[in-house]
């Protein structure tokens, strides 16, 4: 039998599927730092024609990134400033108050530091996700939670690329260093 083979039928250690989700989490919530902290205070608040405005697609990024790297909702509790409602793009209410940089900044501190030991404590093997609305197993939910923090934060990106010109760099995965370009 030959290595290909041989690789592609034996099974990843769960110690080594931790260290790629780990990884992965650390990454591209670097990268999403990079995006909040470049903003500049104008395209921070402003809608600009889009539906939401940068800080509060920043914000219901993080928090929901918070939420699913806990076991369940029932073991979820939000963020002390968070504003009830206020994670769902869809809606709009002008009473929340706007979330400075610095407030999503140290929410963002809060979740890349919960990332490690909440890894490790999620039963990657389950069946389900521990959310009734996610039908899947939580080793995809965790894929899942990552590629929406890449989405927004590549939508982000983007915005302030157009508004900027600056971009994001990179994340290396393994935490070694950030690549520009």
């Amino acid at each position: 039998m030959d290595q290909r083979k041989r690789s592609a039928d034996s099974p990843i250690s769960m110690g080594a599927l931790r260290s790629a989700v780990k990884s992965q989490y650390h990454a591209c919530l670097r990268m999403l730092r990079t995006t909040i902290r470049r903003c500049p205070e104008d395209l921070w608040t402003s809608r600009d024609g889009h539906a939401n405005p940068f800080w509060r697609i920043a914000y219901h990024t993080l928090f929901y990134t918070h939420l699913y790297l806990q076991p369940n909702n029932r073991n979820f509790r939000p963020w002390e400033h968070h504003q009830r409602g206020i994670q769902h793009m869809e809606r709009w209410r002008k009473r929340w108050r706007v979330y400075a940089q610095a407030d999503v900044l140290a929410y963002w501190h809060i979740c890349e530091s919960l990332v490690d030991d909440a890894v490790d404590a999620l039963d990657l093997t389950a069946r389900r996700s521990g959310f009734s609305w996610y039908k899947i197993p939580k080793m995809e939910h965790q894929i899942v939670n990552i590629r929406h923090i890449q989405y927004h934060e590549a939508q982000l990106a983007d915005r302030l690329r157009v508004a900027t010109g600056a971009g994001v760099g990179w994340a290396d995965a393994r935490r070694k260093r950030v690549r520009t370009g």
